[in-house]
């Protein structure tokens, strides 16, 4: 059961499962599937800035803007950040997106198998099986920095908000 609001979808509300996660808590760890099928969990990137940035679906036109806007900061900003990008979509469709739209500099993560990680970091769209729009930003020490659920399916983050985050961590 949720302790949370849904997000909007048009004229509909949908269910998140999971509880919203709060600067200051330790960070979840994850099991993912990368895109070239190799598993990865947070514990991967302890010696990392993460940003943790939740799409519904990277053949959207939103959560592409999304994944691009925070592969080209990230590419601009320092060698100690990882950008971790997370949706449900199977690893083949990371891959492609990827390639395609020539996203490098980021880890393209599925959920599609079991969406434990949607349900631990209360994103987990039960009426979609997607995950909702979010961003994360966790410490060197896994400790939440920084948390936008975003309520709108169709609207972007804070880009900004995030960043500062980040670079108030450098």
């Amino acid at each position: 059961m949720s302790d949370r609001p849904g997000v909007i979808v048009g004229d509909t509300v949908h269910s998140v499962q999971g509880s919203m996660l709060a600067v200051g808590q330790e960070a979840p760890e994850f099991l993912l599937q990368r895109r070239d099928l190799e598993m990865r969990k947070l514990a991967d990137y302890n010696d990392k800035i993460k940003i943790i940035s939740c799409v519904p679906s990277v053949d959207t036109r939103v959560c592409q803007i999304q994944t691009k806007r925070f592969s080209n900061e990230v590419g601009l900003l320092d060698e100690r950040i990882v950008l971790i990008t997370v949706s449900a979509d199977l690893p083949y469709a990371l891959a492609r997106f990827c390639v395609e739209e020539g996203v490098d500099n980021a880890e393209a993560l599925s959920d599609h198998y079991t969406m434990q990680f949607a349900d631990d970091y209360g994103v987990f769209d039960t009426d979609w099986r997607i995950c909702q729009r979010a961003v994360f930003v966790v410490d060197t020490e896994n400790i939440i920095r920084h948390v936008e659920y975003v309520a709108v399916i169709g609207d972007e983050p804070d880009y900004d908000a995030a960043l500062a985050a980040v670079n108030s961590l450098l």
